[in-house]
């Protein structure tokens, strides 16, 4: 059957692989809101979990940022955690609930979510995917096919994201 009405654009994605207990995505943070109110709806931007061991924190704090999807509030919550990381190392795991207990999401739920495990298997498959298409470190882009290291140095990567999507966008407007 054929039919005549446009077929609407795929929105380019955006994954951005982080960690909620990396100074280098607390950083990187700026230009993830930057973007994310630039593009608006035309562009998803899908937070990846890539929790380093190096991290005491890092593996809660993505279980945790999962529950917060669960309860409707995921980037408020990764936002508020992000820019706290030091909190994050001080504090640990209470300091997760206790930032969901400040965005009035259900406090007693990340508590029991982080004991039971519920989330691991979201963030073992986003840390496996990381790891099968060369992200090392955080934070890492990865749009348009290309994948953009944000670990060592970030100076230029929002251009750079920019110039992708903008590309990208224009590619599906033709």
């Amino acid at each position: 059957m054929s039919d005549s009405s446009p077929v609407p654009a795929a929105v380019p994605v955006l994954d951005v692989w982080c960690e909620l207990q990396c100074p280098d995505c607390h950083t990187a943070l700026d230009d993830v809101r930057a973007l994310r109110a630039r593009y608006g709806d035309r562009l998803d931007v899908r937070l990846r979990h890539f929790p380093l061991e190096k991290h005491k924190h890092a593996f809660a704090a993505a279980q945790a940022a999962e529950e917060a999807v669960e309860q409707g509030r995921g980037w408020p919550y990764v936002e508020a955690v992000l820019g706290r990381v030091a909190e994050l190392d001080r504090k640990g795991e209470p300091f997760l609930v206790e930032v969901a207990r400040e965005l009035g999401l259900d406090a007693e739920e990340f508590d029991t979510a982080l004991v039971d495990g519920r989330h691991i298997l979201i963030v073992d498959a986003d840390q496996a995917e990381g790891k099968a298409i060369g992200v090392t470190g955080t934070p890492t882009y990865v749009i348009g096919g290309e994948r953009l290291d944000g670990g060592k140095s970030q100076e230029g990567l929002r251009e750079r994201v920019e110039e992708i999507v903008d590309r990208l966008l224009a590619g599906s407007e033709a």
